[in-house]
This record gives C-alpha cells, structure tokens and sequence, in this order.
C-alpha cells in the first residue's frame, strides 16, 4: 500500500497554530494550560516543541488531535489550520476520518495507548481497516509489512503477540507501526523516547527520521531532550506557562537564543568542556497555569526583568521585521540585556 501523498512544495505550511487557547476548569480555577499557542511546520520538516513539564506542549497537541478530554477541558479560541483547513470548524465524524489517516500521533509509554486485551497486529489492523476500507486479510499482510518496515523481528509471528509480550522498544517500534499504517502526512510524537534507554532512544529518532525522509511527512516532536532536537528538528518552537516565547530554525535557535528562558535551558545543560562547575540552573519553577503572573510569565524566575515585564505582556516580535513569516521570533522586553547573560 503506498503513500496517498503526491509532491508537494517543502515551504508549503502543513499545519498551522493561529492563538490557540485550551483551558482547563478544575478546584481552583481556570487552568490556561494552552495561551494564544501560535507556530508553523511546514511541509516535510520536523518541528521541535520544547520546555519544562507543565508548559503546555502535550496539551497542544492534543489539542491538534481534538483528544482534550471534555469537560474538563475546552479550545476556547484559535484556529488549527491543517493545509489552511480548520480543524476547529469539522464535525466529529470528519474529524475521527482525519485521526489515523492524514494525522497520526504516537505517545510517550505505549503500555498506556495500546490495549492489552489485543494483539499488536488486531491493533493495526482495525486502523488500516477503519481507513482504508480493505479485506482484513489485505489489512494483515500490510500490518507484517509495516512491523518489518520498523524493524520488528520475525514479523509474521509477532503480529499474533500481545503488547506484554514485547520490550519497551519494541512496543514503541508498534505504535510508530500503527501510526504509520495509513501513510498520514503530519506525525505527532509526544516525548516517544523517554521511557527508554539511551541506545534504544537512538534507534527510534533514526526510525522516525527514515520513514519522514521516505514518506514526505511533517513531524512535530514534542520533547523537553534539547539534544534530541539538536539532531532530529529543522525548527523550534520554545514554550513557557502556556505559550510560545521563541520560535526559530533549530540551527539559528542553538547559535543564537535570545529569550533569557532559551538562554537558561542551554545554560542548564551538561558540558564536558567546564569540568568541575556546578550545572546552572533556573530559579524557581513554573507557575500553575490557574496563577500566571502579570505580565511576562517568566518575570518572576528572570534575571534581567524589570517593573515593564509586569505589567505588559510582550509580544512575539520578528528579529528580522518580517512578522509571523519571520525565522526568528521572540518575547521580550529586554532583548539586549538578554544578550549578556
């Protein structure tokens, strides 16, 4: 079965965020888990989205997934544009067509989004089926196809196991399968390595960067490993309490951040050339998303903020006057203080 994909323009924008708010009611308010989330990806490229637990990354991608669990949760404002079709505006049947076919998503632990009861092949199977409208003995030879495609073993009897039967790896190797089955053109990977260890990490960013390469497909990783996007993005997207404070190519991001929040994640990282110093660290943690701060969100954690920062909010400003088709955009007031940090 190949790709439903023909060849498209590499500048063309396959998804885009324009404001998007997912808010959350819960005890002790509104939780704004996702605030005026704007970012591109374009066609065939891997957009890394990056920062600390709680800032909203998941939330936003499963916001794109319409999978926000409702209630509590609600998109109360924005646009999800997929090819400059709002997903926002399709009715659930249309949007359940879209899921597992023209996007698909992997998670973090695949114990938790596989079913147990099932075998992996089943799994894949009901997928192709679903989509693709096929015998299930055409939808089984293709779910082998698939699991050789990843790597699995012995195929043709592991399509008959059970997710308990197979290791972390190679359950993760199953979702990934499962995502692909339908040759989707955006795939969203939530945190897919951090369950497991380092080796095994590296032959799943190497699978998906082959079968992105293969398939012209846009894949947006969301991650909190600044060297996982380091080799896998070609743009970044940099989030804190719930928004975007720095958006810029992956190359231009590591040569030259420029919001102090970017700044300090760099700084926090481990290097071999200052042996014997302390790791830097950023003071504090991030704020509930039901009690932002006024202001910059990051203010009360910044080393150059100043009474502006708490009372405007800054706006994501282009570095290079070119607005939201900018390479480099960023939020602060304080750019050139910045800059000395």
């Amino acid at each position: 079965m190949g790709s439903k994909r023909d060849k498209r323009q590499a500048s063309q924008a396959l998804l885009e965020l324009k404001g998007l708010r997912t808010h959350f009611d819960t005890d002790d308010g509104v939780a704004r888990a996702v605030d005026g989330v704007s970012y591109r990806l374009l066609e065939g490229e891997t957009l890394g989205v990056v920062g600390e637990s709680g800032c909203g990354k998941s939330v936003t991608a499963l916001s794109v997934m319409q999978l926000v669990p409702r209630p509590p949760g609600r998109i109360v404002e924005g646009q999800i544009l997929l090819r400059d079709k709002n997903l926002l505006e399709l009715s659930s049947d249309e949007m359940r067509r879209i899921r597992g076919n023209e996007i698909a998503m992997i998670f973090q632990e695949p114990m938790t989004a596989l079913n147990p009861v099932f075998t992996v092949g089943d799994q894949i199977i009901e997928t192709v089926r679903l989509h693709r409208g096929v015998s299930k003995e055409e939808a089984r030879d293709h779910a082998i196809e698939m699991l050789r495609k990843v790597g699995i073993p012995s195929p043709v009897a592991r399509v008959d196991e059970y997710p308990h039967q197979m290791s972390g790896g190679m359950r993760q190797r199953v979702m990934i399968a499962m995502a692909m089955s339908c040759g989707p053109d955006l795939l969203i990977a939530d945190e897919p390595t951090t369950a497991l260890d380092v080796t095994i990490q590296a032959q799943i960013l190497d699978l998906i960067r082959q079968l992105q390469e293969e398939e012209r497909m846009g894949v947006l990783l969301i991650t909190h490993d600044l060297g996982v996007v380091a080799e896998t993005a070609h743009h970044v997207a940099v989030m804190y309490a719930g928004k975007v404070v720095e958006y810029a190519s992956a190359e231009e991001l590591f040569a030259n951040p420029r919001h102090p929040y970017t700044i300090g994640l760099f700084r926090s990282l481990p290097d071999l050339a200052r042996k014997g110093e302390r790791l830097h660290t950023i003071p504090g943690m991030v704020p509930s998303a039901t009690r932002f701060p006024s202001g910059c969100r990051y203010r009360t954690r910044c080393p150059v903020a100043s009474e502006q920062c708490a009372s405007e909010e800054p706006p994501l400003v282009a570095l290079d006057g070119r607005g939201t088709e900018s390479e480099h955009t960023v939020a602060c007031h304080h750019l050139d203080q910045a800059a000395q940090l």
